[in-house]
């Protein structure tokens, strides 16, 4: 039965924690995702949550839920800001997506501790410093 299901692979999309700014009062950062494709992506459904361990306690953040209507190709757009008091746990994004008739889905899950300043990127589309995974 499995093998009768189609292999939809996500590829070329990519799910980015960007530096938007500083101030004395700390850092701005928001998650993006990047549509690196040459087709677009309609109906995007997003979900987002925090889970793991923090001063030896298990804490799971609310799990919030995004629409965005379509995306463009070689485009980025906001899903939401994101705490930096959350970094040390795993931030997890759920996205499914449809090009044509075709729906596609894939977790990415940004591991604690791995948005830091020693793995900012310059973000394709986005243009700014960030933590990305494709």
């Amino acid at each position: 039965m499995i093998k009768d299901l189609p292999d939809n692979t996500v590829q070329d999309i990519a799910i980015a924690v960007a530096l938007e700014g500083e101030t004395v009062e700390g850092k701005t950062w928001y998650v993006y995702i990047i549509n690196l494709k040459d087709e677009p992506l309609e109906n995007i459904l997003i979900t987002s949550k925090g889970y793991g361990e923090k001063d030896g306690e298990q804490v799971k953040t609310s799990t919030l839920r995004h629409m965005i209507p379509s995306l463009s190709p070689k485009t980025s757009a906001i899903i939401e800001p994101i705490d930096e008091q959350t970094f040390g746990l795993n931030n997890e994004y759920w996205l499914s997506y449809y090009i044509a008739n075709t729906i596609y889905d894939k977790k990415f899950i940004f591991l604690p501790e791995s948005i830091v300043d020693m793995n900012l990127i310059k973000l394709p589309v986005v243009n700014k410093p960030g933590v990305m995974i494709k």
